[in-house]
């Protein structure tokens, strides 16, 4: 399968031959699901604490005698039943990590590229360079390429920092380097908009878990 590589003008001028065993038009939605879910749930802080009765301060004196007063018994203040006492079953800090083996990761990339290219939601671009960090040249580039109502991603060989620093002020557009692309990230965008060589990085990337 050929895919059209285009300049930053938009115009294409070759033709990119895509490895058949990267993509193969096999789509694993529930794949993806777990790889998705793996990646939000290891973002997570899991740093909501509460205290228990044990863990509030104060409640040591019984607050009135056990019997004879006509009010229900109570041990403390700090009963969970009071105000300002302690939390039954409240959050308490632990991890929500999900790991998935790597095999599993990459299919799962393997699954989103196949789905935008399906869609004809990929780009390939002959190359990106920017010679200072101005968002204005980004803006350019993708109103060039009539992008510039959607959410997307480009991903470049090696991230360079003019490119960063440019894309920054541009709330719908992200960048990411070949080697650090997941399944959300493909999935999560509009568009999704290769250099050549980093598209060469990620088919790399797959075929070494193909095997």
């Amino acid at each position: 399968m050929n895919i059209s590589v285009l300049n930053t003008q938009g115009k294409e001028v070759a033709k990119l031959e895509l490895d058949s065993s990267v993509f193969d038009g096999k789509i694993r939605n529930s794949l993806m699901h777990q790889a998705v879910v793996a990646h939000l749930a290891n973002q997570r802080m899991g740093l909501a604490s509460t205290k228990t009765r044990g863990e509030v301060s104060g409640g040591g004196r019984k607050p009135w005698r056990q019997k004879g007063t006509g009010r229900a018994r109570v041990g403390s203040t700090r009963s969970p039943l009071w105000r300002k006492g302690g939390i039954t079953f409240g959050p308490k800090p632990h991890s929500f990590r999900k790991d998935l083996p790597n095999r599993m990761k990459i299919l799962a990339l393997k699954s989103a590229l196949n789905s935008k290219l399906q869609d004809k939601e990929m780009i390939i671009l002959e190359g990106l360079k920017i010679n200072s960090p101005k968002t204005k040249e980004v803006f350019g580039i993708v109103k060039k390429l009539k992008l510039d109502d959607l959410r997307i991603r480009f991903v470049v060989g090696s991230l360079d920092k003019n490119l960063k620093l440019s894309c920054r002020n541009l709330p719908n557009v992200m960048v990411d380097a070949a080697a650090s692309l997941n399944t959300y990230y493909a999935l999560d965008c509009k568009k999704i908009i290769f250099t050549k060589d980093a598209l060469e990085v990620v088919m790399a990337r797959v075929k070494k878990w193909l095997k």
